[in-house]
This record gives structure tokens, sequence and C-alpha cells, in this order.
């Protein structure tokens, strides 16, 4: 028996379970507030796909006669599917590796619409490992029986979301409540059996819905009418992503005849409340409640009546992934994008390095809410505390950070901390194109472990930039990106159209930039997406600014995205397909050289960026200053010193050779005896392991006690060579 039952419901990621009801057991462990937790969502597909979930897959009735071929097919083949379902899902979970080279035999698995695609395959993923291919052939072979189960048995299933449309912007509940009140799916069986399941055990007093999107929306509320209908005794809250940024504006009350209570932006505290009102049995009037919903005498209230603050986040704990069933989870690759395997493929750990967005101004984005204008860093030390525990716990040395945008500085701090403990670990995360991300600070991320970052570029026009308010250009974009890619990280770039105000021109031009971008070698992956105002953006609080108008719809529900008409006029829509058949081929190396104009079947104008734009920004980038407040880190110790003697037109001097073996090169240099003994010294004084910092004028004063003239020593060759192969970064 457990106070609280904390559920995803379906669905949301097939590789890797959303953190939120992690991070909130780890708070509730802080409290002694005892709790279980599951993922609905995985353990719907799991159930679902399995050879008796297909057997009764295969046994609901479908129509003959107006069934697509492909389902036909599917359906004939219907055996096959059953026979080998269970072993493909095994080696997805990477529990039956060896299945790979029967998969790859390309005569294992039944093959049905999705496979028309491997023609392109080799295109798509080049000379792809074998685990790799198998890995796509086994995802293209489950989205063959998601085709046929949205034709044949529900509309609206999909792997990482359910009945989404429905969630989508529904200013209106009317038509979810009529979906939530109808007959129960096939979907809905398998959840709610589950469900039962784990009320039985777990003996909840409280069940909390984490909510992240709108694919989720659904089966929170069918899940809380199943609670409310066969538990009446058992309390219902909702909290996450989907309310914190929609249900803002909720009136109607039919809402609570689901769910007793709503909370908004960081749950900690109000759920703590919320708690203490259920166990100690307050009444409403009595117990203090921070931003939370309820029904009172039939109508719709915000109770904000607490005078505590919310917690810091050093005080909230370690995320805890107990009772999820974390080898359970499937590893799927999808599509030919390198960033889009990262979230797809492998099981990541997730933390956070800071609360809310440093930047804080993008003009899109819904910096009015909690969640990105209250900036709260962690410090290094109990972040990697975290991680620490986090691979004790789950046995995972993969971590995404999924911060709005990682702050420079602490990921430098983070990094220091993590080859100071001497870890071995892999981590990503979400980056703005600051210049903080100088060459050095990137290598340094990349001996700590991260292996790609992921930013938003937007709109490749430093007009729109400047409108957006990124607070970067083009150029700086540019520069950043070839930091991270010669450090040997792999760079994702958000890129954005139909942008208010954006022209036609722009858009050409946008394109153009990144063309450059991937022609030069400097981004590996991106994504294009059409910009969306939503309520809570700078753009959605005042479109006249911004010269939209937006189209104002009755709120009851849900309010985030709004409609509005763009004064240019312009369908920025067409030109969606284009721009993303384009990126396809940039991101694997091919058809630069074609005309933009090759992309689109309508006329678009010539685009006015110099062909050379971006070689240019790269070219004239600064090689030589001398920042005297950066922290120089020196990151080998391990030198070898030779002293010899030169000899040049009868003269002969010693001078001392250093040589460095590093993981994949050597590098030797000569240089004065006295002056090598002194960098020696230095080296093993101020190596990574030192939490001391030195600054660069400090280890300035330090060489001009003994010699004279720094800066012809700083950026002497020798110098210079030690600092290109990462042996001393300034930062």
């Amino acid at each position: 028996m457990k106070d609280l039952l904390l559920i995803t419901p379906p669905f949301t990621q097939l590789n890797t379970p959303y953190p939120a009801t992690a991070y909130i057991k780890g708070f509730l462990n802080t409290k002694n507030i005892s709790c279980y937790q599951i993922d609905l969502g995985i353990e719907v597909i799991l159930a679902l796909f399995s050879k008796e979930g297909l057997e009764k897959v295969f046994n609901k009735q479908y129509d003959h006669i107006n069934s697509s071929e492909n389902t036909q097919r599917i359906f004939a083949l219907r055996e096959e599917y059953i026979k080998t379902i269970d072993q493909v899902i095994l080696f997805l979970q990477n529990q039956n590796p060896t299945l790979a080279r029967q998969i790859c035999s390309m005569n294992f698995l039944p093959e049905a619409s999705r496979f028309n695609q491997l023609d392109d395959m080799e295109f798509a993923f080049g000379n792809m490992g074998m685990q790799d291919k198998a890995k796509h052939l086994a995802t293209l072979y489950l989205e063959d029986l998601s085709d046929y189960i949205v034709e044949n048995i529900d509309a609206d299933f999909g792997f990482s979301r359910y009945a989404e449309r429905l969630g989508k912007s529904a200013n209106s509940f009317d038509e979810l409540y009529s979906k939530i009140n109808a007959e129960e799916t096939f979907i809905d069986h398998i959840t709610l059996k589950i469900l039962k399941e784990k009320l039985d055990i777990v003996q909840p007093k409280m069940v909390c819905f984490s909510v992240p999107f709108p694919g989720n929306l659904y089966s929170a509320f069918r899940c809380a009418k199943y609670i409310k209908d066969h538990y009446p005794q058992i309390k219902t809250a909702m909290g996450g992503g989907f309310p914190n940024t929609e249900l803002r504006d909720l009136k109607d009350a039919r809402v609570f005849e689901f769910f007793d209570f709503i909370t908004l932006d960081d749950g900690e505290l109000p759920l703590e409340l919320v708690t203490a009102h259920i166990l100690d049995k307050q009444t409403n009037d009595d117990a203090e409640f921070k931003r939370t919903f309820l029904l009172e005498n039939g109508e719709v209230t915000y109770k904000n009546n607490s005078k505590r603050h919310d917690y810091k986040q050093s005080e909230i704990g370690t995320p805890d992934y107990s009772d999820l069933k974390l080898h359970q989870y499937i590893s799927v690759i999808e599509v030919a994008n390198p960033m889009h395997s990262l979230w797809s493929d492998g099981r990541w750990n997730k933390l956070t390095m800071a609360h809310g967005c440093y930047w804080g101004k993008c003009t899109f984005c819904d910096i009015s809410l909690d969640y990105i204008k209250i900036y709260e860093p962690i410090s290094a030390k109990i972040l990697v505390d975290r991680m620490e525990e986090l691979i004790q716990q789950t046995g995972e040395t993969g971590f995404h950070f999924v911060d709005e945008a990682a702050p420079p500085a602490l990921t430098r701090e983070v990094a220091l901390e993590i080859l100071r403990r001497n870890l071995v670990v892999t981590w990503w995360t979400n980056i703005r194109f600051e210049k903080s991300f100088t060459q050095d600070l990137c290598f340094l991320l990349k001996l700590s472990g991260c292996i790609a970052v992921s930013g938003g570029l937007e709109v490749a026009s430093d007009r729109l930039l400047k409108l957006i308010d990124k607070g970067v250009s083009v150029e700086q974009v540019a520069r950043v990106t070839r930091h991270f890619t010669e450090a040997g990280i792999m760079v994702h770039a958000y890129l954005m159209y139909g942008y208010p105000t954006q022209t036609v021109q722009e858009t050409v031009d946008s394109l153009e930039m990144v063309r450059q971008l991937f022609e030069m070698g400097v981004l590996q992956s991106g994504f294009w997406h059409q910009f969306a105002m939503t309520a809570h953006s700078p753009v959605g609080q005042n479109p006249q600014e911004f010269g939209v108008t937006p189209v104002l719809q009755d709120i009851q529900f849900a309010n985030n995205d709004v409609d509005f008409i763009d004064k240019t006029g312009i369908d920025h829509g067409k030109f969606g397909f284009g721009l993303k058949k384009s990126l396809f081929n940039y991101m694997h190396g091919i058809n630069f050289d074609l005309p933009l104009q090759e992309w689109f079947d309508f006329k678009i104008p010539r685009t006015t960026i110099h062909p050379d734009y971006i070689h240019d920004c790269l070219v004239n980038e600064e090689e030589f200053s001398f920042k005297a407040n950066s922290k120089v880190i020196f990151t080998e110790t391990n030198a070898l010193a030779n002293h010899i003697i030169k000899t040049k037109k009868g003269n002969s001097w010693n001078v001392t050779q250093l040589t460095f073996h590093l993981k994949t090169n050597i590098v030797k240099i000569e240089l004065d005896q006295a002056k090598a003994q002194w960098l020696l010294e230095i080296i093993s004084a101020y190596s990574i392991e030192n939490p001391r910092k030195l600054t660069l004028q400090q280890l300035k004063d330090l060489y001009e006690n003994n010699f004279e003239d720094f800066e012809l020593f700083w950026f002497s060759k020798p110098v210079q060579q030690l600092k290109e192969n990462g042996i001393i970064l300034s930062l």
C-alpha cells in the first residue's frame, strides 16, 4: 500500500521513460511520502505488441471488401507476425542481439508497405552497422503493424501519442468529453486492465497523472474515469507539461468529474500540499494549496493560498527511476536523422542543469510561464552527485540534460567535475549558439563525454533573429557550430519558417544559409518546423507588434496554440515539403550544387546570399586574442621530458623536448630548458584534477616572475600546438 500512484499515461517514448514521475518520486522520497510509479505507455505497447496481443488484434473483424491492399497483405501474413513478434521485441530491448543477422537476411520479417522505402535505405543510412540496420528493419515491421491497427482497430493509435488531435488546442472540452464517455476502445481495454492490476497492488489514496503532451491527455482522462467509476474512494490529480501550458484558463466544471485536482508549474510543493490535504483529511477551507484548480460549489476554483515558496533545485532530490521497467524499453530507428536517433534509440537518464532559461527572451517562446521565466541553476557538484546516484540505480551511464538551454558556464563546471571524478559518461543537451561556446570549451565538453548538442538557429536571417530576440547572428551560429564540430560533437539545428512578417525572399535566403552550413560541414542534423503562435509567448500576448491578427476563441478548456492571420498574406505552409526535402539531401552530403528552385514546384526568387557567406564567416574568425579573465586548464599531466643539445652554425644550446602521448596521437614540442621546466611545474599544479583555477592573467604574472614577454610565449608555435591538441584549454 502506498500513499500515491504516479502514472505517465500512454503514449510518450518507446526507448526511455519520460522523467516527470521520476523527478516527483525523487522529491517525495525527501518528504517520506510513499509512492509507486508506472509508465502505462510502455506497458500497453508491450502488451499490444506480443504474441497474445497480436492474436487479439487479428481476431478483431475488419472490412475485407473495403480494406486497403496493405491491410489484406498484413492479415494474410498474420501467422508470421504472431510467430516473430516476441523475438523482435526482445531484440529491440537489446536482450536478443544475435537476431540481427536473421532480420538482416531479409527473409525473416514479414514485409508490408513500410518496406517500400528500402530502395532508399543505403542512401539514407549509408553503410549501417548490422545492429542499426536490423533496428531500422524491425522498426518498419512495427510501423506496418501500427498502420494495420490505425486502419482497422483504433484510428487514434500512435507509438508516441494517443488521440493527440483531441488534446491539441481543444478550446472546448466537448469532443474530448464525448470520447471519454463513449465505448472503450481496444487500446483502452489493454490500458485499463493494466491500470486495475496496479491499483489492486498499490492501493493508493491518490493517483497522480503526469500529462506532458496532448497525446497523453485522452488516456489520462480515460484512466481517471475508470478510477472514479470503480475506485471512488481514490482521489485523482493531474500535472505536467500539458496542463502547465494549456489549462491555465480552465473553466469547464465537467473536467472535475474525472480529476479532483489540477496543479500548474513546478509540481513539488503543490503536490505536497494536496497530499497533506488528502492524508490529513483537511477540508478545502482549512487546507493550503499552491497553484491548484479544484471544484468548489460546482465552480472551477483556482487556489493559491499557501505562502510557502517553491523548493530550490538543490532541495528536490535525485530523480528516482525505481518501479519503472527500465530493461523493457525498446530502441527504434525510424528516420535517418542523426539527432532523432538519439531521441528514439537507447535509454537515457534525464537530468536538468538549470530550472528555466537563462536567456528567456525569444519572442516565440512561452517566456511568461514559470518553467522558463524562473531561472535557477544547480551546482555542478550536486548535479554530478546525482549522475553518480543514477548510474548506481539504473546501471546506465547515458544522460540527456533536458534544459531549455544549458548555460555555458555551468556546462564547463559540470565537465570539469566529471573529469575530476574520472567518470565515464555519455551526455547530450540543448543549448543556445552562444559565443561563450569557444573552441576550447567545446573540446572540454567532448572530453567529459558530450556527444551532441541541439540548438535553435530558427530563421537563418539576421533581421528575423533580431525580431525573435534570439541574441545570436547567423555568423555567430556558424562559428559556434564549427567549434562543436571540430571537437567531435554532433550539432542539430532547430529551423523555423513562417515567422510573422517573414517574406518569401527571407525564406529562400534562410534555406541558402542552411545549405552553406551543411556544405561547410559545421551542421550534421536539422529539422524544419512551421512557426506556431502560442498564447503565452510575446507574439501571442502582443500580436499587433509582430504584424499578426489572432483568431480568438472562447476558452473553456485548453488554450495554447492560437490561429492567426499574418499581414503578409503568404501561405508559408507550401514551403514545408521543399525545405524538408532539401534538408534531407544536405544531411547526407549531396545535391549542394542543385539550384534552390529545384526543391520547389512553384516559382521562388533567387537567393540574395553570397555563395561564400558562411565560408567567409569562418575564415574571418579571430584566432589570436588575449582574454585576461579566461580560465586556463591543463588536460594532460604526463609529459616525457628529454633534454637535448641543438647545434646550428657552430652554436650550441640546451633545449627540452616535451612528448605528450594523447589517445590518438603524439605531440612533441621543444622549449628552452628553463621554460620547459616552468611549464611542467605549472601543468602539474593546475591540472584538471585541481579544483583551483588559474586565470590567463595569473598565468602571465607567474611567467613574468621568471621570464619576459608572456604574449610571445603564449602565441608561439610550440604553445599553439599544445592548444590545438587540447593539452592547454583557455575557458
